[in-house]
């Protein structure tokens, strides 16, 4: 799978997504990962696909979906894998 299919935006001090990120690691799924305060961009992407908040993980696919704290088998389905 390509890197490209999502991004996780994230933090470093986050425990959900350090879950998320190794369940994903696992799993063999490939992503690009970026920490939102490290990046006010993407911290702004985030904000603006959570109703002003700064919530993480937030996923965004290719095809321009997002997904919020999801489960591995949410992404899986969302990628049919």
């Amino acid at each position: 799978m390509s890197s490209q299919a999502f991004t996780v935006y994230s933090t470093q001090w986050c425990g959900p997504c350090k879950r998320l990120k190794s369940d994903l690691r696992k799993a063999g799924i490939e992503f690009l990962e970026i920490d939102i305060e490290s990046d006010e961009a993407a911290a702004a992407l985030v904000e603006k696909n959570n109703n002003g908040n700064r919530t993480v993980p937030t996923l965004i696919f290719a095809d321009g979906t997002t997904m919020t704290n999801p489960s591995l088998a949410k992404i899986k389905e969302h990628l049919a894998l």
